[in-house]
């Protein structure tokens, strides 16, 4: 496959050099695939979005998009990228509708297939109900529909998403994330997320960057990234009221880390996993038991292992 972004040594500074908001990021983002930022706020996050949508320059280091050189000819991301920020967009007091279809117009579009593309798009994402209000009159959740309607429009190859689905529901939340997996499969859409949502990370992208401190600390695929962290299983155990804690069966399913009297994990070497649920559930007896879950380590652990810190922390 090819690169849709290739990034060497990014370096990026505010207020006369004090501040150092990307400290030589260097990335790799193939076109086609679902690619994820990770981190808390102050990460650099969006500074590294005002680069690679043209907004911002580098103070050093090389940013291509399609092999072009953006930092010398930042039009180009222009052309080809659409960027769903947290900003406040620029037509805000046009209505949802008008919205879309003058952005579609500005990306190229005639007036009437603009017209015909935000009419499908508000159909598809379900804002039918608010097309004809001023953007800046929308609730969070629409807002939130709109702004991703409008990054939609104009098929641009490359979508840039901040946040998406903040403020939206379960329902909304899924049906975004089926839309944008469909344009990945059916139109080979390059799709970046920006997010310090670590589930919607875990079950969304296929490679993820972990920020910290204008650094990258990880990069791969969310297991890979796991994997370096753990390769055991959690098993977490909600013992009943008034249950004994069978401290002989718990020490034979691995490393036991209690939490409260009643609640605790226990770290099972991966190929122990059917015999320690197995325990769990016949000598263990599952009347002892409130709850039981099996979990992997999550992105989350892979942040705490590199950093020392929990991402809210360094938020």
């Amino acid at each position: 496959m090819t690169d849709a972004y290739d990034a060497r040594d990014l370096v990026k500074t505010y207020k006369s050099g004090k501040v150092r908001a990307l400290d030589g990021v260097s990335f790799r983002i193939e076109e086609g695939e679902i690619f994820g930022l990770l981190g808390p706020n102050g990460a650099g996050k969006s500074t590294l979005v005002g680069l690679i949508t043209g907004l911002l320059r580098p103070d050093s280091g090389t940013l291509l998009l399609h092999g072009n050189d953006i930092v010398r000819r930042p039009h180009i991301a222009t052309e080809i990228v659409s960027a769903m920020t947290q900003t406040s967009l620029p037509l805000g007091d046009l209505t949802v509708r008008e919205v879309l279809r003058v952005t579609g117009h500005l990306r190229g579009m005639t007036r009437r297939d603009a017209a015909d593309a935000a009419e499908s798009l508000i159909e598809r994402l379900g804002i039918a109900e608010v097309a004809g209000k001023l953007l800046n009159k929308t609730s969070g959740g629409q807002w939130r529909l709109a702004s991703i309607a409008t990054a939609l429009i104009g098929d641009r190859p490359i979508l840039v998403l901040d946040e998406p689905t903040n403020e939206l529901d379960p329902t909304n939340r899924r049906m975004v994330w089926e839309y944008l997996r469909r344009l990945k499969q059916q139109e080979g859409r390059t799709i970046i997320l920006v997010t310090h949502n670590v589930l919607e990370a875990e079950r969304v992208v296929e490679r993820v960057a972990i920020m910290h401190r204008g650094r990258i600390i990880a990069l791969g695929t969310p297991g890979e990234l796991k994997e370096q962290v753990d390769r055991r299983i959690r098993l977490e155990i909600s013992l009943a009221p008034g249950a004994e804690r069978p401290e002989r069966d718990l020490a034979l399913l691995g490393e036991v880390i209690p939490i409260t009297d009643r609640h605790l994990v226990v770290l099972v070497p991966r190929g122990d996993v059917e015999a320690a649920v197995s325990r769990v559930v016949h000598q263990i007896g599952l009347e002892r038991l409130d709850d039981f879950r099996i979990l992997t380590p999550s992105l989350e652990d892979v942040y705490i292992e590199i950093t020392g810190e929990a991402m809210e922390e360094a938020a």
